[in-house]
């Protein structure tokens, strides 16, 4: 079952695989994801009719809202000694969809310059706007910038993140993703059981190696399914075969991580 959507800009924290007690920021309406593109792994679900889109319909949060939910959640875990690793932007979508985007992402810095200065702040974005000037420019003040690039073929990208309406094309993306500041690739590895999906394979990885080696990436993040997905046909990458995934990336000259399955 798909995760429900976040109702509260702050959540968490939440001890994740890669970046260990993260305290979530959700730029997003609450209700229902927002998204412009349909990954088959997501955890929360399929993405919905007009939900693809920038700045549609009602309930985006304000810069000011944001920074004074953020206020009060950092404040309260200062005083209670809380140990958080991480401010990182996510929710149940794109966050990079917000219409007002690098206003609320400067608003955030400010918040955590007063209050905690030595928090760094990351983002978890699909990378389909980072072509986008005004993205570009919030994207730039983040401390740590994960971007989603799960394969570097248009038939693979179509398959794993069912990109269509204004998602980017793998092209677009490669380029957006060239010309930010340093970023981590986080790649999703998954098969699936009817045959249909599999990013995995000699042929895609060889694809999607070439792509990383456009983008440029300081650190590459592989990792496989851990939630329930979309897709229910859909089955976790061995271990294994994440690892030989690493060894390519390393072997271009890229630091790579794999976070497999937890058992």
């Amino acid at each position: 079952m798909s995760l429900p959507p976040i109702e509260h800009i702050t959540y968490g924290p939440v001890r994740s695989r890669r970046l260990g007690a993260s305290l979530g920021v959700n730029l997003l309406p609450p209700g229902g994801k927002v998204c412009n593109m349909n990954c088959a792994y997501c955890q929360y679900g399929w993405t919905r009719g007009a939900a693809r889109y920038r700045g549609q319909g009602t309930g985006w949060p304000t810069a000011q809202v944001v920074e004074s939910a953020v206020s009060d959640r950092l404040m309260r875990a200062a005083e209670r000694n809380e140990l958080i690793d991480r401010l990182t932007v996510a929710g149940h979508g794109e966050p990079t969809l917000h219409p007002d985007f690098d206003h609320v992402t400067e608003r955030l810095c400010a918040v955590r310059d007063r209050i905690a200065p030595r928090l760094p702040i990351a983002i978890l974005s699909n990378s389909t706007t980072a072509g986008w000037t005004e993205v570009r420019r919030g994207l730039a003040r983040y401390d740590e910038r994960y971007m989603k690039l799960d394969a570097g073929d248009p038939i693979t990208y179509a398959r794993i993140n069912g990109a269509g309406g204004p998602a980017a094309s793998v092209e677009q993306i490669i380029d957006g993703l060239r010309a930010l500041p340093s970023i981590t690739i986080q790649a999703m590895f998954v098969s699936d059981a009817n045959g249909e999906i599999d990013n995995s394979t000699d042929g895609a990885v060889e694809d999607w190696l070439r792509a990383l080696e456009c983008v440029r990436a300081e650190r590459v993040h592989i990792y496989t399914l851990d939630r329930p997905p979309a897709l229910s046909s859909l089955r976790p990458v061995p271990a294994l075969r994440l690892r030989e995934i690493a060894g390519h990336v390393r072997a271009a000259g890229m630091i790579a991580e794999v976070f497999a399955k937890k058992k």
